[in-house]
């Protein structure tokens, strides 16, 4: 059996969550939520929530063991982005995007 958890428009890049995402990817939900505390990055907190969602929706189907879950799946994927604009010289302008992700879990049991 399978749980799953969504987060969608956040306010991060999906490289800099990606990085985050391949440190958990295949490990058990334990081991992945103890490494995700105490990393000082913004991607861990954001994926340590997800994760954490994914465990409770888990627990309301009873025939899940959440004691055996492992991260099965954990993909990052582009958002939309914020178009800003910058000042140059000469009164041209240049863009700058601000990237968002959608982050999608996935736990099973071993």
């Amino acid at each position: 059996m399978e749980a799953k958890a969504f987060a969608k428009h956040i306010k991060i890049s999906p490289q800099k969550a990606r990085l985050i995402a391949d440190l958990v990817r295949g490990k058990d939900v334990e081991t992945a939520l103890n490494t995700l505390r105490f990393m000082p990055k913004k991607g861990a907190r954001i994926l340590r929530k997800v994760i954490e969602s994914a465990v409770a929706n888990a627990s309301q189907n009873d025939s899940i063991d959440v004691d055996t879950l492992f991260v099965k799946k954990v993909s990052v994927d582009g958002g939309p982005m914020l178009k800003r604009i910058r000042p140059r010289a000469m009164g041209r302008a240049s863009r700058i995007l601000k990237r968002t992700s959608h982050i999608t879990v996935v736990l099973e049991e071993h």
